[in-house]
């Protein structure tokens, strides 16, 4: 087999249409507004490359910027030649399996141009580019030619160059701290989604779509340029021809709040569901089982039973030390570090079956990487309804390739799957939809401030659900916020599968080996649990009110007629208005306020007031430093219902 020679890959061009910009090529948005062009130019020293442009109205939001592949033996950023291009439109709507939304809009045009080498090899690329109202994306496909039948591809050299050195938020591991800074200040390894603010009334997100088989996207800054940045992939790409990439995504919005809101364009950037019957994907909230004891086991079915809880999850050490490679996946053998037992795993799975609960397994990488097609079927057998892989391997495209591997082969065994520590998501559970949450969060783990968890919001959460690790009873609350606001957490940060009381666990549980657990983390029956009860995991309808990265953020979504508003704040006091004009006009309904209140007599101290309201209330929302409110609102049961207060004017 031939790998293509000396050769890197090229320059193309899609530019937009804005003022003082020569293009050859235009494609608008459906709306008009967004606008990217495409243009065969000398740019940069070199001639006749492929260089794009992305406009918002008037405005630039990608100034000019190369496109480029380095491939096995050198880099080609010039001598190009447009061999044909094609435009193309879709406007059509689908369902998804679960999501933010029950229905999910496709509407974009596209320009597919191809282009050729006008010396040497001649080799040919194709590239496509599509706008959309929430952005533009583009991706390269490497096509068969002569000579060649696999390609080497060793850098990525997309650019996206700024006009200005405007604000972003940086971080470095999935995990990580978020730093507010300019994009002069952006380092190698900058991960993605990157949120970029151009002007007050002008936000930009940079992202990646439809990563399969490759290796992942981050961000560097472009060499002898400031304020610009280049793809940074995480290994060399191999493959054979064709051979397309994932796409890059440019997101746009007039505020942090409307990018939220249109993060279902990472899906659309993915290829539909490959799965003919989802009937078993089930999402739902989740309890963890810390003790590993059958007597504790019993206690979280039961507890889930009593509130509403469809799953519990074992987390490690039940088969054994997570990271020993001697620890055997297919039969319970308890880590004598996280418990002493007895755990009887096969009377727990027929015990929570009786019950109607779900009950999902911890397994680290190391035990999946050598065992996953024997542990599937088994566990399929045994009853399991997921698994939490744990510590994978992230960024190389051999780590990319075996981990959605990984989840089509639990696909084929009917096992949902949540992926922990540092993937994040690019859109695959359009496709494979039993993948129904992931980690890649700074979440409850990490006691995380205020600042970085609403900064999380607008910049982690536009690539899809993150699982949290929500806690309420442990100490860590008052540490990060309040118990309000952190039941609000549970409403704005999305994921499929909402782990909920991460540091608690019911009463009757055992405590947990090492002393670990005290009786500030048994869960209690305070009366704003019942928020907890009633909580979805997935919605029909997703809106979000108000939002300032790192302050604050006011979400609403709804499913069926029920809505739930999740309302955070950060370290400055304020009161927000809350207009309910998303209510169905004429119908009255009962809004179940819970707020931070230090002069309740509940260990949270939290107040649950019960108001009676319509589409025309608008509620103020007075939030303390670190605090939050949290919102049931369903159809009226008119009876001893106060009247909900005047709104007040924000401040």
């Amino acid at each position: 087999m031939k790998i293509w020679p000396k050769l890197v890959w090229f320059c193309t061009a899609f530019a937009i249409a804005a003022p003082g910009i020569l293009s050859a090529l235009e494609v608008k948005s459906p709306d008009g507004r967004v606008v990217v062009n495409f243009a065969v130019k000398d740019f940069a020293g070199a001639k006749d490359c492929a260089v794009y442009q992305v406009s918002c109205g008037d405005r630039i939001v990608v100034a000019e910027s190369r496109l480029g592949l380095a491939l096995e033996g050198g880099v080609l950023q010039g001598g190009l030649q447009l061999v044909s291009h094609a435009e193309s439109q879709r406007d059509v709507e689908w369902r998804p399996v679960y999501g933010e939304r029950s229905v999910v809009r496709d509407q974009y045009r596209q320009l597919a141009v191809e282009l050729q080498e006008t010396a040497g090899a001649r080799r040919r690329v194709a590239l496509t580019f599509r706008a959309y109202n929430e952005g533009a994306a583009f991706c390269y496909t490497l096509p068969k030619q002569d000579g060649a039948e696999r390609v080497v591809i060793t850098k990525e050299l997309s650019e996206f160059r700024f006009a200005a050195d405007h604000p972003t938020w940086a971080v470095y591991t999935a995990q990580g701290e978020y730093a507010p800074v300019a994009l002069s200040q952006v380092k190698p390894g900058c991960e993605r989604p990157l949120t970029v603010q151009l002007a007050d009334d002008l936000y930009a997100a940079l992202a990646e779509a439809r990563l399969v088989d490759y290796a992942r996207m981050k961000f560097a800054p472009l060499a002898g340029a400031p304020h610009c940045l280049v793809s940074q992939l995480s290994s060399s790409v191999s493959g054979a021809l064709p051979l397309t990439t994932p796409w890059r995504v440019v997101m746009v919005a007039p505020s942090p709040g409307r990018l939220l809101e249109n993060n279902d364009l990472l899906l659309n950037l993915n290829d539909p569901c490959a799965i003919a019957d989802t009937s078993w994907i089930k999402p739902g909230k989740v309890l963890r089982e810390v003790t590993l004891t059958t007597v504790g086991s019993k206690a979280c079915v039961d507890f889930a039973v009593r509130r509403n809880l469809q799953y519990i999850m074992f987390d490690a050490g039940w088969y054994g030390p997570e990271t020993s490679d001697a620890s055997d996946a297919r039969g319970v053998n308890l880590d004598p570090a996280r418990s002493k037992g007895p755990l009887d795993l096969p009377e727990v799975l027929r015990y929570a079956a009786e019950r109607g609960i779900g009950v999902i397994l911890y397994v680290n990488r190391r035990a999946l990487e050598r065992q996953a097609d024997e542990l599937f079927p088994l566990y399929k057998k045994w009853g399991v309804k997921g698994v939490k892989f744990g510590f994978v391997n992230v960024g190389s495209q051999q780590w990319t390739t075996w981990l959605h591997d990984t989840v089509r082969k639990a696909a084929q065994h009917q096992l949902l799957v949540d992926i922990h520590d540092e993937y994040r998501p690019t859109g695959y559970s359009r496709t494979y939809p039993n993948l129904l949450t992931q980690e890649g969060v700074a979440g409850d783990e990490t006691t995380p401030s205020p600042r970085l968890t609403l900064t999380i919001q607008f910049t982690r959460m536009l690539a899809g659900a993150a699982d949290n690790t929500v806690c309420y009873y442990a100490q860590r609350v008052d540490q990060m916020a309040s118990h309000a606001y952190q039941l609000a957490k549970a409403v704005c940060l999305y994921s499929p599968w909402q782990h909920l009381y991460w540091y608690d666990r019911p009463p009757g549980a055992p405590a947990k080996a090492g002393g670990a657990g005290g009786a500030e983390s048994v869960i209690g029956d305070e009366p704003e649990l019942k928020f907890y009860d009633r909580l979805p995991t997935v919605w029909d309808d997703t809106k979000v009110i108000h939002g300032h990265i790192g302050e604050y953020a006011v979400i609403a979504r709804r499913r069926g007629v029920n809505w739930f508003v999740g309302a955070m704040n950060g370290n400055e006091a304020r009161t927000l208005s809350l207009p309910l004009n998303f209510l169905e006009k004429g119908q009255r309904y009962d809004a179940y306020v819970h707020s931070d209140d230090p002069t309740a007599t509940t260990r949270t101290r939290v107040k649950t007031e019960r108001l009676l309201v319509s589409a025309d209330t608008v509620l103020p929302l007075a939030l303390p430093a670190r605090g939050g409110q949290a919102i049931r609102i369903e159809l009226a049961i008119e009876a001893n219902a106060t009247p909900a207060p005047a709104p007040t004017r924000n401040r």
